[in-house]
């Protein structure tokens, strides 16, 4: 009895297995193939093993920013790729948000100008956090303008980063544009 229980798991792990590497396909797939159409750009993925199933997070992203109905069609195509899968699962697909991570070199260039936090293996400065306007990326260096000048940041150091949202800017955007309507 103690084997059979044993070999369910194992067969049920390589299942769990199969399910993530399908998930991963299939994200990638989507982004490559309905990604331009839809106009979305897969951020991250992530699946996490739990007792009794996965967790499998999809994190999206679109200029203009994502709404309900984007993160629905994308559900529903995942979904009717992993239906097939005995295993229990948790798909969650949500928008990059405001402060939006930072992932791809690509993304230090898209954003320049936008304020970012970048957190570091390394101490670079005496200080594993900097914070900045993202000048962009020279060679392999990230480079943020500060106060100080500019500091160039090796992309090999960078642990997290991600834009950082400044309301009060917004909101004087937002007053200034009331104030010019007649």
């Amino acid at each position: 009895m103690e084997r059979a229980a044993r070999r369910v798991f194992v067969l049920s792990g390589e299942v769990m297995a199969d399910l993530i590497s399908t998930f991963e396909r299939v994200a990638d797939e989507l982004e490559r193939t309905h990604g331009s159409a839809l106009g979305v750009e897969i951020v991250s993925t992530s699946a996490h093993r739990r007792r009794g199933g996965v967790d499998l997070r999809v994190v999206i992203d679109k200029p203009g920013g994502v709404d309900v109905a984007t993160c629905e069609r994308i559900s529903r195509r995942l979904n009717e790729a992993l239906e097939s899968y005995p295993d229990p699962y948790t798909l969650s697909v949500e928008s990059a948000g405001l402060e939006r991570p930072l992932v791809r070199p690509s993304d230090y260039e898209r954003f320049v100008g936008s304020n970012v936090k970048l957190t570091t293996s390394l101490t670079i400065c005496g200080a594993k956090t900097h914070r900045g306007k993202l000048a962009g990326v020279r060679g392999t260096n990230v480079v943020l303008e500060q106060p100080s000048g500019e500091l160039p940041i090796p992309l090999s150091v960078i642990k997290h980063a991600k834009l950082e949202y400044d309301f009060r800017a917004d909101l004087t955007k937002e007053k200034q544009e009331r104030r010019r309507k007649p």
